[in-house]
């Protein structure tokens, strides 16, 4: 299987973006590993000029309306999966309390063996999928389309109920990333 570059056309621009982990293993029903993709979008916010604007963690997937001041965005999203990657390997390796372990394990080497792209193992789906929110109609639907993610899986009765989303920013309250109000 031959990768593609992700499209991101116009530099700049604002994305909605969606990353999925690889057999849709869900990842992130565990603390640790949400705190090292938080970690690690902290970072590209500090040091790679990331503008988050919006973002929500699924249980195996993360929804982000993304735009890069300093990079491509491509660049950076490229980066991004790719450091965390690296991390979410070496800590479900590293923790005998996983109990899903050995099959998160076996499935992340058994996707790296079908991608170039990867030397041992791959964590993420290839593609993101980034769509460009060209107008503040598509902005707004792609925005509640993140918020109310976590109501329609039935986790909370609220959108800004949900710890793992920028939904509690909209609603006045502190969320656990630095965002840009739209």
């Amino acid at each position: 299987m031959t990768a593609r570059r992700p499209l991101v056309v116009k530099e700049g621009g604002v994305y909605f973006v969606t990353m999925t982990v690889v057999g849709w293993i869900d990842l992130f029903t565990r603390k640790e590993y949400r705190d090292i993709f938080l970690e690690s979008v902290r970072y590209c916010q500090k040091e790679k000029g990331l503008v988050v604007y919006a973002w929500c963690i699924m249980s195996n997937h993360i929804h982000l309306i993304l735009r890069a001041e300093e990079e491509n965005l491509s660049d950076v999203i490229r980066d991004l999966k790719k450091f965390t990657s690296k991390k979410f390997f070496a800590a479900i390796e590293a923790n005998p309390e996983e109990s899903r372990r050995n099959w998160m394990l076996a499935i992340f080497r058994k996707s790296g063996e079908f991608n170039n792209n990867n030397v041992n193992f791959q964590v993420w789906q290839q593609h993101n999928q980034p769509i460009e929110l060209y107008s503040p109609a598509v902005l707004e639907q792609k925005l509640n389309y993140i918020h109310e993610n976590p109501v329609k899986a039935g986790w909370v009765e609220n959108s800004w109920e949900y710890l793992y989303s920028s939904a509690r920013d909209y609603a006045d309250q502190k969320g656990l990333l630095m965002i840009e109000l739209i």
